[in-house]
């Protein structure tokens, strides 16, 4: 089990370097990355110096679906540099995104068509959610025909997203456990609270039902648990709190 953290949750707290002292202080021994941190090999050479100083690994981090389709050699050399052995597109802008479920289908052959190469590179190639994949469209999920389109395309589950989509993430983990490779451990604050951070809250200070979720991953082959908050007021509190929670778990 590796307890990571998502260093776009600290991205209105730099510099980098700060938040990865913090974090190894703290215990963490992994971060996870985005695309905004390495937009070329030499950032992502200078970024793997600073993980290297503060003693962090970055097993999984987010590549933008533009580079890995458009220059996939940059972006294997990019993970390599960094030391990044699964590869996750996290996002796709509102106007990209598909309106059926012809789209969505097409877009899941897309997407594990633009991870070959890395695949072939010996990396893991997947996608991270958020909301908008879990919402209905035509009687199934964007999510589930993005999987459903290749076996060799994995899953970093965002569960909070799933929930403030309308799901019960224990559904979405029941259904896709064999395509788990990390999950976003992120939690929302109870009904009214929370309003200058999006609603999002310090990993077991929420809603969210850790105990049962976690029980129910370690049972899948995930092996990364990065925290996230997309908006924390105080990221040394969120990074803090959440880590001694889950550490608990």
């Amino acid at each position: 089990m590796t307890i990571s953290y998502q260093l776009y949750s600290s991205r209105m707290f730099p510099p980098v370097e700060g938040t990865l002292t913090l974090l190894a202080g703290l215990g963490y021994t992994a971060v996870e990355g985005f695309g905004g941190l390495y937009p070329d090999l030499a950032s992502a050479e200078a970024l793997r110096r600073s993980l290297d100083k503060a003693g962090l690994t970055m097993p999984t981090g987010h590549f933008g679906i533009d580079l890995v389709e458009g220059d996939p050699k940059a972006a294997i050399a990019i993970a390599r540099a960094l030391g990044v052995r699964s590869v996750i597109v996290p996002y796709l802008m509102p106007d990209k995104r598909p309106t059926d479920a012809a789209g969505w289908a097409a877009f899941g052959t897309r997407l594990a068509r633009a991870g070959a190469p890395l695949r072939d590179a010996g990396l893991t190639f997947g996608w991270h959610n958020h909301d908008f994949e879990v919402h209905d469209v035509g009687g199934t999920t964007p999510l589930d025909l993005i999987l459903e389109a290749s076996d060799d395309t994995k899953l970093e589950l965002d569960l909070a997203w799933v929930v403030r989509g309308g799901r019960d993430p224990a559904d979405v983990v029941g259904r896709w456990a064999d395509r788990l490779v990390a999950a976003h451990i992120k939690d929302i604050a109870p009904a009214g609270q929370a309003a200058d951070e999006d609603g999002w809250a310090d990993v077991g200070y929420g809603t969210m039902d850790w105990i049962g979720l976690m029980t129910q991953l370690r049972g899948t082959p995930c092996g990364v648990f990065v925290m996230e908050h997309d908006k924390p007021n105080d990221h040394v509190r969120f990074a803090t709190r959440s880590y001694d929670f889950l550490k608990t778990l």
